[in-house]
């Protein structure tokens, strides 16, 4: 007898699906969104410890964090500040939203 598995639809956020508030699961995904693209950097510019100090004045420990995908010490802040040191230019739009409470969401080119 086989069992039956059950799929459901992911609501296209995963700390969503998990159990986190609506506004947990935004911020969630908000930093887990700038920390991909500060390793996707890191990888672009294959930056070692001592390269991300010396030529962006990044602390080597972020960099081993970040390269082992250990995120969760990382504030959206702190990730932002990680980007700016990367020479990337971080835009915050202010919009009015249609729904109550506004959402957090990024854009990147």
């Amino acid at each position: 007898m086989s069992e039956e598995i059950k799929i459901e639809e992911s609501s296209g956020n995963v700390f969503l699906d998990i159990g986190f508030s609506e506004e947990e699961a935004e911020y969630e995904q908000l930093r887990s969104y700038l920390a991909y693209h500060v390793y996707r950097l890191f990888e672009e510019l294959k930056l070692t410890s001592t390269k991300a100090e010396t030529h962006f004045g990044i602390d080597p420990n972020d960099v081993s964090r970040i390269q082992d995908g250990d995120f969760h010490l990382f504030t959206v802040p702190q990730l932002i500040i990680l980007l700016k040191r990367l020479n990337r230019n971080i835009e915050i739009r202010i919009t009015p939203s249609d729904e109550k409470g506004g959402h957090l969401h990024l854009v990147t080119t």
